[in-house]
C-alpha cells in the first residue's frame, strides 16, 4: 500500500452540520469493516483445513483453549502480547502522517543487540541501572534505525515501505554478523549468543501472574501515544500533515520533520520491545529475537485501523493466536506455523477491506453523493 493510500485511509470526511448520526455511523463502519475481514479470514482458513484432512471446529476449540481457556493460557497470550503492543507502534505512528512503515522487524533485533551488549558490559552494576541503560539504548537504535527511514522518505524523497522493508533485512544481516561473529559468547555452542545479561538484569514478573512488565509498558505506551494524538497539538499537526502534506506544508508545519520524529518513535517502541525480549525471556541476543513480532505488528497495526488504542485487543487477539500454536501443533499434528497461515489469511483480508471504506452511503456524511 502505497502513502497516498495510506493518507485516503486515515482522512475522514467531514461532518455536515446538522447530521449529528454522523459519528456513530463512522465508528460503526470502523468496527464492522474488520469484523466483516475477519469472519472472511476464518472462513477461508476453514476451507484451507477441509483440504488438509482436518475439522476447523476442532481448530477453533484448540485456539480457544490455548489462548483464553484457562487462566494460565490468558497469561501466556498477555506475554505473547506484550511485544506485539510496541510493535504495531511502530507501524501506526507513522502511519499518522500516511506512511506504511514495515521494517519493525529490524528495529526489534537491533534493539535487542544493543540491549544485551549493554546489559552484558554494566552486569555488575546496581540491576535497575543496568535494565534503565538496556531500554534507553534499546529505544535509541530502533529510533535511530527506523529514523533514517524517515528520513530517506523527508528527505531524498524515498518510498518509506521500500526503504524500511530493505534496512529490515540489513539489519537482520547485521545481526546475524555480529551474534554469530565479534559478540558471540564462546560457550554458546549449538545457539549462538551475545554474553548473558545476568540473572540479577533480568525484568521478574508482575505481583502474583506470570506476565514480565513489558506488558505495562506497551499498554502505557499505546494509551499515552492514543492521547498525544487525539488530545495535543503535536498529534494534531501529525494528523494534518497525513490528511494533507500541502495543507501542512501551507500551513507553516515543519512536515520533514514531522515525518522523521514519527518514525523514530515508532522506532523506538520496537526497539523497546527487543529489549524486553532480552530482559524477560532470553536473558541475551541470540536468534530467537527475529520471531516475527515486526511482522505481525503491521498486521495488528492494520487490524486496528492504526489507532494506539485499537491496537491493545488486537495484540491480544493476535497473542492468542500466536500462544495457541504449541497445542495446535500436539492435538492435530499440524506445523506450529500453521497458525502464521490465519495471520496470512488475515492480513489479505484486512488490506482488502481497506477498499471497502467509503463505498456504502449510509455510512457517510448526509448531504454527500
Amino acid at each position: 500500500m502505497s502513502s497516498e493510500a495510506a493518507s485516503k485511509a486515515t482522512a475522514q470526511p467531514k461532518q455536515p452540520a446538522g447530521d449529528w448520526g454522523y459519528p456513530f455511523r463512522r465508528l460503526l463502519e470502523q468496527l464492522l469493516v474488520p469484523v466483516a475481514a475477519l469472519l472472511i479470514a476464518a472462513t477461508g482458513f476453514a476451507i484451507f483445513l477441509v483440504f488438509l484432512g482436518t475439522s476447523p471446529l476442532d481448530f477453533a476449540s484448540l485456539v480457544w483453549r490455548g489462548a483464553f481457556g484457562s487462566w494460565f493460557s490468558f497469561q501466556n497470550t498477555l506475554q505473547r502480547a506484550a511485544p506485539l503492543l510496541l510493535t504495531a507502534l511502530c507501524v501506526a505512528l507513522p502511519a499518522q502522517l500516511g506512511l506504511v512503515v514495515i521494517g519493525g522487524e529490524g528495529a526489534v533485533v537491533l534493539g535487542g543487540l544493543a540491549a544485551a551488549v549493554i546489559g552484558a558490559s554494566l552486569s555488575a552494576l546496581f540491576p535497575p541501572l543496568v535494565i534503565l541503560a538496556m531500554a534507553v539504548s534499546g529505544a535509541l537504535v530502533g529510533a535511530f534505525w527506523i529514523g533514517l527511514t524517515g528520513w530517506l522518505r523527508a528527505y531524498r524523497g524515498i518510498n518509506e515501505t521500500i526503504a524500511s522493508l530493505l534496512l529490515a533485512y540489513i539489519a537482520l544481516a547485521v545481526f546475524n554478523h555480529l551474534v554469530e561473529g565479534p559478540l558471540r559468547d564462546p560457550a554458546s555452542l549449538n545457539k549462538p549468543s551475545t554474553l548473558p545479561i545476568g540473572e540479577a538484569n533480568m525484568l521478574g514478573s508482575l505481583p502474583g501472574m506470570n506476565i514480565h512488565p513489558g506488558l505495562v509498558l506497551g499498554l502505557v505506551a499505546c494509551i499515552g501515544f492514543w492521547i498525544v494524538i487525539q488530545r495535543t497539538s503535536f498529534g494534531f499537526a501529525w494528523r494534518v500533515t497525513g490528511g494533507n502534506l500541502r495543507t501542512a506544508l501551507l500551513q507553516g508545519l515543519p512536515a520533514n520533520r514531522l515525518i522523521v520524529i514519527a518514525c523514530a518513535l515508532g522506532g523506538a517502541c520496537a526497539g523497546l520491545a527487543g529489549m524486553i525480549e532480552v530482559a524477560a525471556v532470553h536473558g541475551s541476543a541470540n536468534a530467537s529475537l527475529a520471531a516475527g513480532y515486526g511482522y505481525a505488528g503491521i498486521l495488528i497495526a492494520f487490524l486496528a485501523r492504526q489507532s494506539p488504542l485499537g491496537a491493545i485487543p488486537m495484540a491480544i487477539l493476535l497473542g492468542g493466536i500466536s500462544a495457541a500454536g504449541g497445542l495446535v501443533q500436539r492435538r492435530l499434528g499440524l506445523p506450529d506455523a500453521t497458525v502464521l497461515v490465519l495471520q496470512g489469511f488475515i492480513f489479505v483480508s484486512i488490506l482488502a477491506s481497506e477498499t471497502i471504506y467509503g463505498r456504502f452511503r449510509w455510512f457517510q456524511p448526509r448531504g454527500t453523493a
